[in-house]
């Protein structure tokens, strides 16, 4: 990597946890006495490579101002920007502020709200695999992202799947059961350079093309991101029960993370 690239974060923290079922947003909800998204924030904060962050928040979020005064103590923290009707709106509106402090080909680390426990090893080597070799002269994603080095097109932290998987029809019985061979379950942080992710998205917004990650906006313009083995630690909160899970990693990282 270029001495001179920089390393950003963007949180997008707009959506409103319908499958938890509560009454509060998932990121709010309290985790070892307090909300869920302070600790993703200060996580990414006390990355060293890490320069500022920017998080997408629902423009009539309640919660969120709530919070802005634990911030202030975040150097790094640079702001909110609006959220969108979608996951993929809420990152290009981000994206588009954190450009008021970046620079297009520097690099940016999207990471879900509410995965509290991702560990500082794993962002360095995410951030390793993607910048090792990776040329900043094309706009677009290069091709061809297989292995290390040359042509490794952004990245993304991921579990390979080593349950068996099955396929069901819609009244629940199972029609066959799925290879496993190759199947990765995506994670975040996901990490790619600011230009070529705001590309990718503005076309894939163009098209109608389903965003479900960064990845895969990154995919459907031709690119190949690699995926970085994380620990299993690296939860996203989900249902009520992962809280508990959360706090309990949480309580055996400290000291590790």
């Amino acid at each position: 990597m270029n001495a001179a690239d920089g390393i950003w974060a963007l949180i997008p923290a707009g959506g409103q946890g319908r499958r938890m079922q509560s009454a509060v947003p998932k990121q709010y909800l309290p985790l070892l006495g307090r909300p869920v998204i302070l600790h993703t924030i200060e996580r990414l904060c006390a990355h060293p490579r890490i320069q500022g962050i920017v998080i997408g928040v629902a423009p009539d979020d309640p919660h969120w101002p709530s919070l802005v005064g634990e911030l202030k103590h975040l150097s790094k923290f640079l702001g909110t920007a609006p959220g969108g009707e979608t996951r993929a709106q809420t990152v290009l509106n981000s994206l588009k502020e954190l450009t008021k402090h970046a620079r297009p080909d520097d690099w940016v680390l999207v990471h879900d709200a509410v995965r509290p426990c991702v560990r500082q090893g794993d962002i360095d080597k995410l951030i390793s695999v993607v910048t090792r070799g990776h040329s900043k002269k094309s706009p677009l994603p290069l091709k061809g992202g297989e292995g290390e080095g040359e042509g490794v097109d952004g990245g993304l932290l991921a579990f390979p799947v080593s349950d068996t998987v099955k396929r069901v029809d819609n009244t629940g019985r199972v029609t066959e059961t799925v290879s496993r061979e190759g199947l990765w379950r995506a994670a975040t942080p996901q990490m790619f350079r600011i230009k070529a992710l705001t590309h990718a998205l503005e076309q894939a917004m163009k098209t109608g093309k389903e965003i479900t990650d960064e990845a895969s906006a990154m995919e459907a313009a031709g690119g190949h991101p690699h995926v970085v083995a994380c620990h299993t630690d690296n939860i996203k909160i989900t249902l009520l029960e992962d809280l508990a899970l959360a706090e309990l990693y949480m309580q055996q990282q400290r000291g590790k993370a």
